[in-house]
């Protein structure tokens, strides 16, 4: 990828934020986890219910549980549409010109959400209320199933890469839809680690549902007991918990190291701790036996929820950390903008005509001539001693701008310059062009 100075920089819009920005991100935090909560459950849930379906053709206990998780996701499904609006304005108002440009380059797809949405909606209703209907047919009324899981399989991806788009504006210029967004490195091991987190907390979630106090387990089922049922579950939820944490390095080596931070990784390890000591906890309830089990579900319960806001929050601090530089220059350059703007308003209001200076030497007066002089050493070396080294060559003053080393202990360390590549070269040919022309007064 380019480096930062190389990525396209588009204007801000320079309007002021609606409240203080941290507590815009804190929302974000809390509102994407909530909203997360029930997309896990709406998508495990579905899964659960088609292959619960798929073994109750041997075994009739997973098709009254199957029936039973059907329930369960049209009302997760509707909760997690509604919590979603939140989260989807907290990022518009904080990351807007981020977010609309992944949007529109993921183009065709990202305007295909609502109508997925709404035809998964409508199978996953179909399949809820024809299970008696369609009693002789569970070939199409599994299908129907599969079909709505599908979809829901679908639907998280294109947000997953749309929000994913937003971390690599290097990849801008190189990414043409919808299509070409999936080769981004990091998309499919944060989808494969979506897709674990989804099945482990539906499998706890299930586990409260069909033990809970009052839930006819003894009647309805014939094989499975509340204490199969516990294995069953916990089962479940240990299993992919593990294979989460597998996914999890992949999603991390796979991401740009611009953004990774000590800090980060001291998130994402607790993170880590809270999992496995949660993951221990179920494999003891899985080994005991049930007359020697202590209850922990609740400390479980605790401890995954404490996991997936240790990932929320990492993910919020990489991609603060991943994109800080890109928006201060692309604050600049929006800057920039605006005086040029007011200065070419001013000159139309009051027919003033200026000189326009030139972008390279309006830099170079502003930022570099503090150190360097056209032939005598200030700070740094001259105009003419850096002319003789770099003549005819101003791509390699920008490179060295961009990352400077130190060749003379007698003279302070130049400090590096986070400008866009277009602005080091316009500053280095002025250089380059000063000495080859007049020398200009001091001062001018």
């Amino acid at each position: 990828m380019a480096s930062i100075a190389d990525w396209p920089l588009p204007r801000d819009i320079p309007l002021p934020l609606p409240a203080d920005s941290i507590l815009l991100q804190t929302l974000l935090v809390v509102l994407f986890l909530w909203h997360i909560l029930f997309v896990n459950l709406m998508v495990g849930g579905s899964l659960l219910t088609v292959v619960f379906q798929l073994i109750g053709r041997q075994r009739p206990d997973f098709t009254v549980l199957a029936r039973a998780i059907a329930g369960t996701v049209t009302v997760n499904k509707s909760l997690a549409v509604v919590l979603g609006v939140g989260p989807l304005l907290a990022i518009n108002v904080l990351y807007t010109v981020y977010f609309y440009t992944a949007n529109a380059l993921t183009g065709g797809a990202w305007l295909a959400i609502v109508p997925l949405v709404t035809l998964a909606f409508l199978l996953t209703y179909a399949h809820k209320y024809t299970w008696d209907r369609l009693a002789n047919a569970r070939g199409l009324h599994i299908a129907l199933g599969m079909a709505g899981a599908g979809l829901f399989l679908v639907i998280p991806l294109i947000f997953l890469t749309n929000i994913n788009l937003m971390l690599f504006p290097g990849r801008w210029l190189q990414v043409e839809g919808f299509l070409s967004a999936l080769l981004l490195p990091n998309v499919w091991p944060r989808y494969f680690h979506f897709l674990t987190a989804s099945v482990a907390i539906t499998g706890l979630f299930l586990l409260f549902f069909f033990l809970r106090s009052g839930c006819p387990v003894e009647t309805k089922l014939r094989d499975l007991d509340r204490a199969g049922l516990r294995r069953l579950f916990y089962g479940i939820s240990l299993g992919a918990t593990a294979l989460q944490l597998l996914f999890g390095p992949w999603v991390l080596f796979t991401l740009p190291g611009h953004g990774m931070s000590w800090y980060l990784i001291g998130v994402i390890s607790t993170g880590v701790v809270f999992a496995l000591w949660a993951m221990h906890l179920m494999w003891r309830e899985i080994t005991v036996p049930l007359a020697r089990a202590m209850p922990r579900a609740a400390l479980i319960f605790v401890l995954i929820t404490l996991t997936a806001f240790a990932m929320g929050y990492g993910r919020h601090v990489y991609r603060e950390s991943a994109l800080q530089e890109h928006r201060a220059l692309m604050a600049a350059h929006t800057q920039d903008a605006g005086w040029l703007a007011s200065a070419a308003a001013w000159r139309e209001a009051t027919g003033q005509q200026v000189l326009r200076i030139p972008m390279g030497q309006r830099v170079f007066e502003s930022t570099c001539a503090a150190c360097h002089a056209q032939d005598r050493v200030l700070v740094g070396p001259s105009l003419v001693e850096i002319a003789g080294i770099y003549r005819d060559d101003p791509g390699g003053i920008a490179a060295w701008t961009r990352q400077p080393g130190r060749k003379r202990t007698e003279m302070p360390p130049m400090p590096a310059f986070r400008l866009d590549n277009e602005t080091l070269q316009a500053v280095a040919g002025y250089m380059l062009e000063r000495v080859a022309g007049p020398a200009p007064t001091e001062g001018g």
